[in-house]
């Protein structure tokens, strides 16, 4: 994995950075034993650090803005719980914002302000090849006209109808000694707490201190990428005065596929196959996600059983940043029968002749009643459980209770 930009976390559980879940876990559990403060006292610190990288890397979110953006990517996405900032300061020098649990403050100090989510549809086979495209949001950004201020150098005064707070408050008396007091949002300022005289405004914004602009965006999804997965644009969102703007988060939506179902890295299949094709062998060929034709034999002599599942070994979907290793592709097989008196009698002697013989019959001894076998459509149930259903709705208590399922017999 040559893009990951820092390893000091791989190094510390002595992992490569290509490391699998199961192989962080391993390591893991390896060293705290090791390092645990019941066994070895003087390893705190140690400890401490074996326990910050695993969290780190375990979570997939955060293990991904660490490799692709390093220490930086954990300082501003915030990766880890409270109380890890010493650790983190431990590690790489310096704290880490967002750690002790006041998401909403940046580094700066400022507030931040509000994530924008997107839903972003692909198909199977943007998923399977990557895709760059454009996508077009309008936004608010500052301003350029007054530098997001509303007006001139000083035209913006603190509202005195709600001194700043943006906000009035106000008590009515329900009775003597009893008073409710409620708050409503300042109707003079609009909960800004701050005013601008008309004749000072921004011509360009109306005083709003932000307008609206179009924001194109260019989208790379990976090889490998999943339903649900997030692709995230850091400070891309909405721009207001005195506040670091939020992120713009593509949530990816993945279009239900004709051909190919997905589960994790595998690819699912259904294929109907005759029955000739099913005793004598076959040959198919189906188009890929990447629009290869695929040509599937199998060979005779070999049966093929109705709805079983064959499997082609490396064909399944890429793995997200391991693109040359991919999943597999498991193929279903629907076998379709002939119609009924699809060929004469007398070949069908023919092909008996051909087919593995038929099991003996057995002889019955006593009396015997013969049957016929008809067509059963399941959709509309069977006349015998009508029957059943008229009898226990009879009158008669002594035959309709204290008596659990029945069970149906019906002769043809």
């Amino acid at each position: 994995m040559a893009n990951v930009v820092d390893t000091k976390l791989y190094d510390i559980l002595g992992v490569p950075p290509g490391a699998s879940e199961n192989e962080l876990k391993k390591a893991y559990r390896k060293l705290a034993k090791e390092y645990h403060p019941d066994k070895n006292p003087n390893a705190g610190d140690k400890f401490k650090e074996i326990s910050f990288a695993y969290e780190v890397l375990s979570n997939p979110e955060k293990r991904e803005l660490y490799d692709r953006y390093g220490e930086q990517g954990l300082r501003e996405g915030g990766g880890g719980g409270g109380g890890m900032d010493d650790i983190f300061s431990h590690i790489f020098g310096g704290g880490l914002f967002g750690f002790m649990g006041n998401q909403s403050r940046s580094r700066n100090g400022r507030r931040r302000g509000e994530d924008m989510m997107h839903p972003l549809k692909v198909s199977l086979e943007d998923l399977y090849n990557g895709k760059t495209t454009k996508l077009q949001l309008s936004k608010n950004v500052l301003c350029s006209a007054c530098s997001g201020q509303g007006g001139k150098s000083g035209a913006v005064q603190k509202c005195g109808a709600c001194r700043g707070r943006g906000v009035r408050i106000m008590i009515r008396q329900l009775a003597p000694g009893m008073v409710q007091q409620m708050q409503s949002v300042c109707s003079d300022c609009n909960g800004e707490g701050e005013v601008i005289n008309e004749k000072d405004r921004c011509k360009k914004c109306e005083g709003k201190k932000v307008i609206k602009e179009v924001k194109i965006l260019e989208v790379h999804v990976d090889k490998g990428m999943k339903h649900g997965q997030r692709i995230t644009f850091a400070g891309e969102a909405d721009q207001a005065p005195g506040v670091e703007p939020g992120d713009i988060v593509l949530l990816l939506q993945e279009k239900e596929h004709e051909v190919f179902q997905r589960d994790g890295n595998d690819l699912h299949m259904t294929y109907k196959i005759g029955l000739v094709e099913a005793l004598c062998g076959f040959q198919f060929t189906f188009k890929h996600l990447d629009a290869r034709q695929i040509v599937v034999k199998y060979p005779p002599g070999k049966v093929i059983e109705p709805g079983c599942v064959r499997v082609v070994r490396g064909e399944g979907m890429p793995q997200y940043r391991n693109p040359f290793e991919k999943g597999d592709l498991y193929i279903k097989f629907d076998v379709q029968f002939p119609e009924n008196n699809w060929v004469s009698p007398d070949k069908l002697s023919e092909l008996e002749d051909l087919l593995p013989s038929r099991p003996e019959v057995p002889t019955v001894i006593g009396d015997t009643e013969e049957v016929e076998l008809q067509e059963f459509d399941s959709t509309r149930g069977s006349g015998g459980g009508q029957r059943r259903e008229a009898y226990n709705d009879s009158s008669d208590e002594e035959g309709s209770s204290h008596h659990g399922p029945g069970v149906q017999c019906a002769h043809q």
